[in-house]
């Protein structure tokens, strides 16, 4: 009988499981694997939710992971294997830090260091309430229906119609096709996005965390290109990140529907800034999360 065919959800639970450790003094060292990404690139969220695994094999099981922050050094190939060290910077009666080095045959390609906490600790506690009146989610077309007529022409549409892991479904107006116009005539990056895992997973706590460290980087982008009348369909754009930023406040089900709110500070010297509150359905505030990104386009398209 045929083997029944892994979808991409699968496919990223395998590939953030990594390999077997193994120790040397104050360093851990695991390898990986990376999923397909159409620039042929090591794709950024991969590796940052990589990193988040590889550096919670070195703590307690009773500490979780409470913020990471990471910088992506180098473009790393898809077809080789990712040697991830991690640094064991200390371990305190209630925190964890680890920093992780991730390489290839070329050198570094990020660098992070991952901060772990005791799980249930109390303390002061308040959040930013959710945007009222926010369509439900099942009311919204999915990314993967938007893109799906387009996966013949483009590389980028054929990834986020099949590929990707996670149902995306956008609030305001997707920029995925083209500009928004009337955002940018207003000078605003604000948008909403509603994402889940596309499917259903069984794993830790720290798989569901690491999960949504991959799903952020897929949204990231949007607000700065957003601001400034862009999209990933401009003629002759290129932009990369350059860091990543996420904490970690509550505990995450990537399984139920998060609302991404977003928005986009500054843009200057070919960099925007990108910000994001992340929301459970019934609006308690689990995640927050940062980045920066380089974006050029050819200067005619600027004018």
């Amino acid at each position: 009988m045929p083997q029944p065919e892994v979808t991409p959800l699968q496919r990223l639970t395998k590939v953030l499981k990594l390999g077997t450790p193994s120790t040397y003094r104050d360093h851990t060292y695991v390898n990986g694997e990376s999923l397909y990404f159409p620039t042929g690139r090591v794709y950024g969220g991969q590796v940052i939710a990589q990193s988040l695994i590889a550096a919670s094999k070195t703590v307690d099981p009773s500490r979780l992971p409470n913020s990471i922050h990471g910088y992506f050094i180098s473009a790393g190939d898809i077809h080789q294997d990712l040697l991830f060290d991690v640094e064991n910077l200390r371990d305190g009666r209630s925190f964890s830090a680890r920093r992780v080095n991730v390489t290839q045959a070329q050198g570094s390609i990020l660098t992070a260091i991952a901060s772990f906490q005791e799980h249930g600790q109390e303390g002061v506690e308040f959040a930013d309430p959710m945007p009222e009146d926010v369509p439900d989610p099942e009311t919204l077309t999915s990314a993967k229906e938007i893109m799906e007529p387009y996966a013949e022409q483009s590389s980028y549409a054929k990834y986020y119609a099949q590929k990707s892991p996670f149902d995306i479904r956008h609030v305001t107006q997707t920029i995925m096709l083209g500009a928004d116009t009337k955002s940018a005539r207003r000078d605003s990056g604000k948008q909403m996005v509603w994402m889940r895992a596309d499917g259903e997973v069984d794993v830790p706590q720290v798989m569901h965390r690491a999960m949504l460290a991959m799903g952020c980087d897929q949204v990231m982008l949007e607000p700065v290109l957003r601001r400034a009348g862009l999209s990933i369909a401009t003629p002759g754009i290129s932009f990369a990140s350059i860091d990543h930023s996420m904490w970690w406040y509550r505990d995450i089900d990537i399984n139920q529907w998060h609302l991404y709110v977003q928005d986009t500070p500054t843009a200057a010297h070919g960099r925007g800034l990108g910000q994001a509150k992340v929301y459970t359905q019934d609006g308690t505030l689990v995640a927050c999360m940062a980045q920066e990104a380089m974006i050029r386009v050819p200067q005619e398209d600027l004018r």
